[in-house]
């Protein structure tokens, strides 16, 4: 198995955490800035050799029904990623699950990526439902789990986790800010950690982009705030670059999307299975990887978050859209968004199960929109969802449901 997802995500401790519940020992090798362990994968890709050499390295007896073998940062050694298919087919009883950088995996060159030999699983920051288990909400989350399509949260507690949602926003889901959070719930103390981690992104730039597209990358990265603060959130390349067109950022811009920094949702002009195929690719918005990090990158405190502060409404839609954004890439879902020819427009639109839905984000109590009444009017869905800070409720086919329960979208439908 390999373990994708950004930089900081948790794969190094989910994995060890792993190996040490359910299995009786754990092997761990990080190949970063290590040529001895690269070395053992250089003369062939027998796995027995390799195991043995591994015991050798780690002075460490590795029982392969009994250890997890943890390959961290395998990106780094590409002859690694090619072993793990001649691990499966000739030392099937060892158990080797591997961690990587999402962009490390789309720039390494395997000389044979090992397709149909490995299972991939992708982490994601904490979910919103993950950050209130985190806070030792669990009674809560066990409520929210049992929740039906539409039925209300209990008036008592929908105040509470309208306020936890909004700290939320804040902090976000990179695992070092929520345990900091949970242990000293210091604000300033936050905010160091999720610019040191936007800082190491921005070190990956330099790391494994070309020299020539750092410009870009850079501004890019720079621009996704300003971007969807705009009353029209589509993603226009002269706002990044003054005279940029396209096919200069083009690359750069897909460099980023690879690394799975910023999320790419395409346009539709009408829904249709695949949604893919009906996508306008040149009309599009982006989004960041955690909505943590783009409060961080505008500078947005908590207290205006909470106090719902004049200066900040204008930026509560675009961040309350990105949150939105991560709970569905975090459900497995692939969104889009839908605009019409006179401008109406629904925040996304997801094939959930069998169904199209269109999803409208509306980032306080007030949920009128003629936008999603076109849609229904037009397209007359199964199924339509309204999230707001409204508790729940339904007008078939509209469900009307909390931001809060955004995770639950693809139970219900």
């Amino acid at each position: 198995m390999i373990l994708r997802g950004v930089r900081q995500s948790g794969k190094t401790w989910l994995l060890k955490a792993f190996g040490e519940k359910c299995y009786s020992a754990l092997a761990y090798f990080n190949f970063e800035g290590n040529p001895d362990l690269c070395a053992i994968f250089d003369a062939d890709l027998n796995p027995k050799r390799i195991v043995q050499e591994l015991e050798l390295l780690q002075n460490q007896k590795i029982n392969l029904r009994e250890t997890l073998i943890v390959f961290d940062e395998i990106q780094s050694c590409n002859k690694a990623i090619t072993s793990l298919k001649y691990f499966n087919e000739n030392l099937p009883d060892a158990s080797i699950i591997a961690a990587g950088s999402l962009l490390g995996l789309a720039l390494s060159q395997p000389l044979s990526f090992p397709v149909g030999q490995v299972e991939f699983l992708d982490l994601y920051p904490l979910s919103f439902i993950e950050f209130l288990m985190a806070q030792g909400e669990d009674l809560i989350v066990e409520k929210i789990r049992t929740l039906e399509a539409g039925e209300p949260v209990p008036a008592s507690i929908h105040p509470k986790l309208v306020d936890l949602l909004y700290t939320y926003y804040f902090v976000g889901g990179m695992p070092e800010a929520v345990k900091s959070w949970t242990k000293d719930q210091d604000q300033d103390a936050v905010m160091r950690i999720k610019r040191s981690i936007l800082e190491s992104y921005e070190l990956d730039f330099v790391k494994h982009a070309p020299k020539s597209d750092f410009g870009k990358l850079s501004a890019i990265w720079h621009a996704v705030p300003s971007q969807l603060a705009q009353d029209n959130q589509k993603f226009v390349f002269s706002r990044v670059k003054e005279g940029a067109r396209a096919r200069d950022l083009e690359s750069a811009l897909q460099w980023l999307i690879s690394a799975g920094l910023i999320y790419k949702v395409n346009k539709i002009e009408k829904p249709g299975i695949p949604l893919s195929a009906y996508a306008d690719d040149s009309f599009f918005k982006i989004f960041l990887c955690d909505v943590g990090l783009i409060s961080t990158m505008a500078d947005i405190p908590l207290i205006s978050i909470k106090q719902k502060d004049p200066l900040f409404n204008q930026f509560s839609g675009a961040l309350t859209e990105n949150y939105v954004l991560n709970e569905l890439v975090s459900s497995d879902l692939n969104p889009f968004f839908w605009r019409s020819k006179q401008s109406a427009e629904v925040d996304f639109v997801c094939r959930i199960n069998r169904h199209l839905v269109p999803i409208e984000v509306k980032s306080n109590i007030n949920v009128r929109s003629r936008s999603l009444q076109v849609y229904l009017d037009k397209y007359k869905p199964a199924h339509a969802v309204r999230l707001s800070m409204k508790n729940a409720g339904t007008e078939p086919p509209l469900l009307s449901t909390p931001l809060y329960l955004a995770n639950r979208l693809a139970d219900w439908i």
